[in-house]
């Protein structure tokens, strides 16, 4: 699915407001006697894509509570935080809000969400490790995961045909074998991996497959570890890839990658899993060859495992000052529970569990994502993550790597004295 997560980090301004909701404020939202309606803010996603499940999921809530009313506002990702950041300093919060995964963390530094009970939910304990991380700040759980998106390779059936390689990689000299062929028949202005320099979902993807890892945490405080002979490896190899099938612009980010790759410029591509679709979409397909050229495929990694992928996807979260905590808990239970996620499946969405998972790895129209997910990275959930992303200190990091201004070693020592300033700052 074609969507982007927009990090959000500009809340401090909320936080008296927030501060000054006490426990009897909680105490009340949980006693669901008193509730006589419901206000969920989701995503344009579910009211043009699943309206029927949310649908069911109020018809629940009706059944057990009578006479209950409610509320749905929906938003564009790049509008929701905006409008969010705005009402949680204020008494008229929503009960029930969708956040993108990398969003919930500055919410949940900040005190913006209730704790829940992981326990209540459905299947919570084999929720996918990428969604659970992002649900999770020291100790307690701040919100459920409600649907999943992986990251895999795509590439050119016929492309690599023509140069005797008609089955997707199982191993990562596999994968190199086919791309130098394709890098030498078609020459140097041909990518044949198209892979953004600045993508650090895919750079980071190397590092964690060569056992390294952006930060690591030891008695409640995080250290930078980029500079790591591990976290070294991996972006020696991802500097390999740009510097041999890159040859495109080596400034630019992912934003734009299905675009090019529609373009018929590159041979490959290593992106979440919507993106090889979305190039070969009318729209997008410049050669007239994608829609029956394109293929999914598990990305090896060169330490012989599947690449772990950054999982993306949604979560929903109760605001601390909801009056009506117990029954939005309810709610999100009867929207991402058991029922609920053979609705998302049915609609091309990964379930938030490896339990519904593992049936998907079987169905050859599912087990390309569904096998990625199972091997997974997140971010460092430490409370100035968000201000290492305001930064961009990966992104710069890596375009200092790819167009060659800098060493790995010395980029990477660079970004994790830049780290180390703000990882710990709430």
């Amino acid at each position: 699915m074609k969507r982007k997560l927009i990090a959000a980090i500009g809340i401090a301004g909320m936080m008296v407001s927030i501060a000054a909701c006490g426990d009897s404020d909680k105490d009340k939202g949980s006693d669901s006697a008193d509730v006589k309606s419901l206000t969920v803010w989701l995503t344009v996603d579910a009211q043009n894509n699943w309206p029927e499940l949310v649908k069911a999921a109020d018809a629940a809530i009706v059944k057990k509570h009578p006479g209950i009313k409610i509320k749905h506002e929906y938003y564009g990702w790049p509008d929701k935080n905006t409008k969010l950041d705005a009402v949680l300093a204020t008494d008229k919060v929503p009960d029930v809000v969708e956040m993108g995964n990398t969003e919930m963390l500055s919410y949940m530094v900040k005190g913006a969400f209730a704790p829940v009970d992981a326990a209540k939910f459905d299947n919570s304990a084999a929720w996918l490790d990428g969604l659970k991380a992002s649900v999770t700040y020291d100790g307690k759980t701040y919100g459920v995961p409600y649907y999943a998106g992986g990251r895999v390779g795509n590439w050119r059936k016929d492309l690599f045909a023509s140069v005797g390689v008609k089955t997707a990689p199982k191993t990562y000299a596999e994968l190199t074998s086919a791309l130098d062929k394709v890098q030498k028949k078609e020459g140097d202005k041909f990518s044949a991996w198209y892979q953004p320099t600045r993508d650090w979902y895919a750079a980071m993807s190397y590092v964690y497959d060569a056992g390294g890892s952006i930060a690591t945490e030891s008695g409640g405080q995080w250290k930078a570890n980029l500079s790591s002979p591990e976290s070294v490896k991996g972006l020696t190899e991802f500097k390999n890839v740009i510097d041999k099938y890159m040859h495109g612009d080596k400034t630019k980010d992912e934003s734009d990658r299905y675009i090019v790759y529609g373009q018929g410029k590159s041979g490959m591509i290593f992106g979440a899993a919507w993106e090889g679709a979305t190039a070969a979409d009318p729209k997008n397909d410049k050669t007239g060859k994608l829609k029956d050229n394109l293929e999914n495929f598990v990305m090896p990694g060169p330490s012989g495992k599947n690449m772990p992928v950054f999982l993306g996807g949604s979560d929903l979260a109760v605001p601390v000052k909801s009056k009506a905590q117990g029954v939005a808990a309810e709610w999100i239970n009867a929207f991402t529970g058991t029922t609920g996620q053979k609705g998302l499946i049915a609609k091309g969405n990964l379930p938030n569990n490896k339990t519904d998972l593992a049936p998907l790895k079987s169905d050859p129209a599912t087990e390309v994502p569904a096998t990625a997910a199972e091997s997974s990275w997140f971010v460092p959930m430490a409370p100035g993550w968000g201000q290492v992303e305001k930064a961009q200190v990966l992104q710069t990091m890596l375009q200092s790597i790819g167009t060659g201004k800098k060493s790995v070693e010395d980029a990477a020592k660079e970004a994790d004295a830049a780290i180390d300033k703000v990882i710990n700052t709430k």
